[in-house]
């Protein structure tokens, strides 16, 4: 992702242009794992192993959960969670009795694959998970522990840096996955899943994390069977679920409702990937460390936003999926809108997650209503370019011949307040386009 700043126009009194992309990243920061990102932003930690955060739900910025407590338990209607603290306690000891077991369902996709297995792995070679873990993937494809190694493998990168242990990290990664095979909705095969678990977990305790990457219409079966037979006996039992979550406002509240029926809000964690990208994370950074941009962060000295995402690959069998939804919700009203209130907002009072959020809802509740004429949208068709012949969205086969999604859209966003009346936010998002990019632009000038 590349952030860009250019001047207004030539007729400006005076104008700068600055360009940063991945190459250069102002500010940066070093990555730490979770413990070390706690010990630097709350100033009551007094130990590396031994931490606590006073919040409403006790989690970091990027992965949300609503409700108070952290018991595990089914919360009985009617009663109304307090704020409390919380404490977590990574002692050696701890560590050397408990044993983390990470359930990736959905485990034969594509974003198993490309993403979350080798951020795992990211994790492990920065030592950034309990020294007694194991990683289960879970899906309706027929697998054997080594298949399932041997489709990984291929997508585990020491990204970090280039240590000479690398190869050595990687094999030791994977002879801690394995797997399971199981339809989504059976309780049965999650029962012969927990099985599996406990044989691995040896009898110490056990806590056990599901990372749900499938379609969120069958997220509620999978709670379900989790709840029923693959919860752990001894330790907490934490559910992550990916965007989308549902179609618009009242499917997300209905598949709220339905996850809360087998799981507390303090269980379920709100996932949204594209905020874990380095550049986005130090967009915070360049916004409020930053002594030449924060004064220049307004209406006065910027003329307009731009937050493009374009891929240069189409659906490519994915259609069906993607027909459910367009580019709409599943890239702009999440990916870029997150990206905007990040942009936008004022500084937080401290870096607890509530913080943040309250300012990023405070943008999103000055921006004005969008209008019919504020919005382009489009459909990418087939075309033959160098010989090759590249297929429509509609030539997909698993897309309805008649299908309207918009696999492009534009927009123009307008926020209502004194810092950014008058700008425009320009969001653009395709798929099929001709270069592959992640861009923030802001055009600057002098008033």
């Amino acid at each position: 992702m590349a952030t860009h700043f250019s001047p207004c126009s030539s007729s400006s009194s005076s104008s700068s242009s600055l360009t940063f992309s991945s190459e250069f990243t102002v500010c940066k920061p070093r990555r730490y794992c979770f413990s070390k990102w706690v010990s630097q932003v709350h100033p009551r930690i007094h130990a590396r192993n031994h931490f606590r955060i006073k919040s409403s739900n006790g989690h970091p910025p990027n992965a949300v959960s609503m409700q108070d407590g952290m018991d595990g338990t089914p919360l009985a209607e009617g009663i109304k969670p307090e704020e409390q603290e919380i404490f977590f306690d990574l002692s050696d000891s701890e560590k050397v009795q408990s044993t983390l077991s990470i359930t990736v369902v959905g485990a034969s996709g594509d974003l198993a694959k490309k993403k979350i297995f080798p951020a795992l792995f990211a994790l492990y070679y920065e030592d950034c998970l309990p020294e007694n873990f194991m990683v289960f993937g879970y899906a309706r494809t027929k697998l054997t522990d080594e298949e399932l190694r041997n489709v990984i493998s291929g997508t585990l990168t020491c990204r970090i840096d280039k240590r000479a242990n690398c190869e050595d990290k990687m094999e030791q990664f994977l002879k801690r996955c394995f797997y399971h095979s199981g339809q989504y909705d059976s309780e049965e095969h999650f029962a012969e899943l927990d099985s599996k678990l406990k044989e691995k977990e040896a009898g110490k305790l056990s806590n056990r994390l599901f990372y749900l990457s499938i379609p969120p219409n069958i997220f509620v079966d999978v709670v379900r069977c989790v709840s029923y037979k693959a919860s752990a006996v001894n330790g907490w039992t934490r559910v992550i679920v990916e965007k989308p979550f549902g179609r618009d406002s009242e499917s997300s509240a209905e598949l709220t409702r339905c996850l809360k029926q087998y799981l507390t809000e303090d269980q379920i964690f709100r996932i949204d990937h594209y905020l874990g990208k380095e550049l986005v994370e130090n967009l915070s950074v360049l916004r409020f460390s930053n002594l030449v941009f924060e004064p220049l962060w307004s209406r006065n000295y910027i003329r307009n936003v731009q937050l493009i995402f374009s891929e240069d690959f189409g659906t490519e069998g994915r259609g069906g999926y993607f027909d459910n939804y367009g580019i709409i919700r599943d890239i702009m009203q999440n990916h870029l809108l997150q990206i905007l209130a990040l942009f936008a907002m004022e500084t937080p009072v401290s870096l607890e997650a509530e913080d943040i959020r309250n300012e990023k809802v405070k943008v999103l509740r000055s921006m004005r209503p969008l209008q019919l004429e504020d919005v382009i949208v489009g459909q990418y068709k087939g075309h033959n370019k160098g010989g090759k012949i590249y297929p429509g969205y509609s030539d997909d086969s698993t897309v309805p011949n008649d299908s309207l999604t918009p696999t492009f859209a534009a927009a123009a966003l307008f926020i209502n307040n004194a810092r950014w009346d008058g700008v425009p936010f320009l969001m653009k998002a395709g798929k099929a386009l001709h270069t592959r990019r992640d861009q923030s632009s802001v055009q600057t000038c002098s008033r």
